[in-house]
């Protein structure tokens, strides 16, 4: 193979999973409801009424997870923990939940998989939620009780942490839009609960750093690369508000210590004075981290328009374009542009690809899942992976999106992104041909040639 399409033998490769999305078991080991289990239960919020109350039912199969894991030449493993099974309710730890962890663990050493542990992928527990959740500023003081115990408890064990996934889900999605949980269309609020995520994340930074434990922490965004729909200046404009809202949100604060004043100015106008910030709350904010995390999926076409309520924007697709199941836009030079363009405009740091893939219409059909769409997707956003770090960048890292088809939040079970089958029923696992695949590429660090990848 040619030493150009080789990655760095130091480079990271990994699989990624979420607690509620997998887990299942929600009302065992003393668990509590988060979140997504009261907004998954309440009609008309989730396809066909799905909820993750089984999902993949991890939580009883973890040791064959593992496993199967390990089979398919797993070399890191990023997983989250779900913060209702470590404090069912206010100021209570529930060691139930923690002996699950443990476990998970154990099984990962004793396989020689890295973990990734994220603190926090979406599932809030209900009674921090009934107390205002993210969008009230006390949530900020009980994420630090819960890093506490987690660092305490597994800082010796997890040599990789990421603080939040995803804030702008979290928050916008949750308590601006209304399609997760918990459900609230209130953009005050959607604001609010942003900026105590990117507190939290601070905070839990800082105090990881005091214990001294030796690993690496960092915060996951969810970024896109976005284009004007036209050269028309109301398109433009459209455009900036959009990435506004979506990556320099986050971004500024992070790596520039303040909010963008045009989106700032926007909110303000159309919301009314914004008051979720105290004095020293940016200079907490600014600890990115000892890295980067980036989720990646798809770029967005961006003309002005009334589908979006606040920003006033639509979003448009190019006439033909490949898309996967969600509709989305197979466009792989865009993770290259947004790479490019955190190196040029905003850090050095290490940078992960912490979430990349497809979900695609995968069919079961005599033992095998035959899902080439999903391997030329990967295919093609590693080559501009690739492309990046051979011009130098500091992309140390892939965590393919993901280990097992699972619970796609309010979409429930209807798309499959996984490299693994699950069939909800009975739970049997069936690796698909991209696991195998993407073993290869795990082993050899290398992209095998195009020819290989087309279909049968």
């Amino acid at each position: 193979m040619d030493s150009m399409e080789q990655f760095p033998a130091s480079f990271v490769w990994g699989v990624a999973t979420s607690s509620y999305q997998i887990e299942g078991a929600a009302a065992e080991g003393g668990r509590s409801p988060s979140i997504w289990d009261t907004f998954s239960q309440t009609p008309g919020k989730v396809f066909g009424g799905h909820t993750g109350e089984r999902a993949c039912d991890h939580y009883h199969r973890y040791a064959d997870d593992v496993r199967l894991m390990a089979e398919l030449g797993v070399r890191q493993y990023r997983f989250s923990v779900a913060w209702p099974r470590i404090f069912p309710r206010k100021g209570e730890l529930n060691e139930q939940g923690l002996a699950f962890y443990r476990g998970l663990l154990d099984e990962l050493h004793k396989y020689g998989i890295v973990p990734v542990l994220t603190m926090y992928h979406w599932d809030l527990p209900q009674w921090l939620q009934d107390e205002g959740g993210w969008a009230n500023r006390q949530s900020v003081a009980h994420f630090m009780d819960y890093a506490q115990v987690l660092f305490e408890r597994f800082g010796a064990d997890v040599p990789i942490w990421i603080t939040i996934n995803e804030p702008w889900c979290a928050a916008i999605l949750g308590y601006g839009v209304g399609v997760h949980a918990p459900g609230h269309t209130d953009w005050r609020e959607a604001l609010a609960a942003g900026h105590h995520m990117l507190l939290a994340s601070g905070l839990a930074i800082r105090t990881y750093r005091k214990l001294g434990l030796g690993g690496r922490i960092g915060i996951t965004l969810n970024m896109d690369h976005n284009d004007s729909a036209s050269g028309d200046e109301q398109d433009e404009a459209a455009r900036r508000r959009h990435d506004g809202h979506l990556n320099r949100w986050f971004l500024d604060p992070l790596f520039r210590g303040d909010y963008p004043a045009d989106m700032m100015a926007w909110y303000s106008e159309r919301l009314g004075r914004l008051d979720f910030e105290a004095p020293g709350d940016r200079e907490v904010i600014r600890e990115p981290g000892d890295f980067l995390g980036i989720n990646y999926y798809t770029r967005a076409i961006i003309r002005a328009g009334d589908s979006h309520p606040v920003l006033l924007t639509d979003q448009v697709l190019p006439e033909g374009s490949s898309v996967t199941d969600m509709g989305w836009e197979v466009h792989p030079e865009s993770l290259y542009r947004l790479l490019c363009r955190l190196r040029d405009e905003y850090t050095d740091l290490p940078l992960f690809i912490t979430e990349n893939g497809a979900a695609e219409d995968d069919r079961l059909e005599d033992g095998a899942v035959r899902d080439w769409a999903r391997i030329r997707y990967v295919a093609a956003h590693l080559e501009q992976s690739l492309r990046f770090v051979r011009e130098g960048g500091n992309l140390q890292g892939y965590y393919l999106w993901s280990l097992f088809d699972n619970f796609e939040w309010a979409y429930g079970y209807d798309k499959r992104f996984g490299i693994v089958h699950v069939d909800f029923e009975t739970q049997v696992r069936t690796p698909k041909i991209s696991a195998y695949w993407y073993r290869d590429v795990t082993r050899t660090g290398s992209l095998p040639e195009p020819a290989s990848l087309a279909s049968e």
